[in-house]
């Protein structure tokens, strides 16, 4: 049996949409952080600094926000006949996301995602403080994931899914990079598109049991 490894972007690949916005709109500046969100994913800016300087837009939100912004959160189609397909033959699947633990420790194993990592946003007296605790989760980092997560699994296939900019170092680290719901940069790098948004396209390409 081949020992295989999917990772997958979170926002706009997992799910359909961008948390960071969702938060943002709960502190009326969603159109703000869109439109930086928009140029970080195409590669026009830093994602580090794009993403500092959108978590500190959200300073003040509650913690109970949480709560609204997950009933918001519609899972991408396909993403569980994904998950299930990749199970039943024995491989492992990964989320690793320039989005939050916040949302993503409630999402990633009610899917059935076997691993995950993410930013964590740091909190004072039940609000957001409008900082990132710790390193952030950028796109060395989610190269440095994929291969820490083959490695411990002994997987010789990783498989990488993606939409954005900061995805392409994970996919150029894995066996095969796959651009999906992708800006232009990642569809022209990628080694294929995946056209309908709809990630139970990706199981042909699995390898068998």
């Amino acid at each position: 049996m081949t020992r295989f490894l999917v990772v997958l972007d979170a926002d706009s690949t997992l799910i359909r949409n961008e948390v960071i916005e969702l938060i943002a709109d709960e502190a009326g500046r969603g159109a703000e952080v869109a439109a930086a969100t928009e140029a970080a994913m195409r590669g026009e800016v830093d994602f580090a600094a794009s993403l500092r300087s959108r978590v500190a837009a959200l300073r003040g939100v509650p913690v109970s926000a949480f709560a609204r912004v997950l009933e918001r959160i519609e899972p991408t189609p396909g993403v569980t006949d994904l998950i299930d397909a990749v199970h039943e033959r024995g491989g492992t699947v990964g989320v690793v996301s320039g989005g939050f633990h916040e949302v993503l420790d409630v999402i990633a194993p009610r899917l059935g995602v076997d691993v995950w990592r993410a930013n964590r946003l740091a909190v004072a007296d039940e609000a957001l403080s409008g900082e990132v605790e710790g390193d952030i989760v950028d796109a060395a980092a989610k190269a440095s994931w994929l291969r820490t997560w083959a490695a411990e699994r002994d997987a010789s296939v990783t498989i990488a899914i993606g939409d954005g900019a900061n995805d392409l170092q994970m996919m150029s680290a894995a066996t095969l990079g796959l651009a999906f719901n992708a800006k232009p940069k990642v569809r022209a790098d990628a080694d294929l598109v995946v056209g309908p948004v709809d990630l139970s396209a990706v199981i042909p390409l699995l390898p068998r049991a």
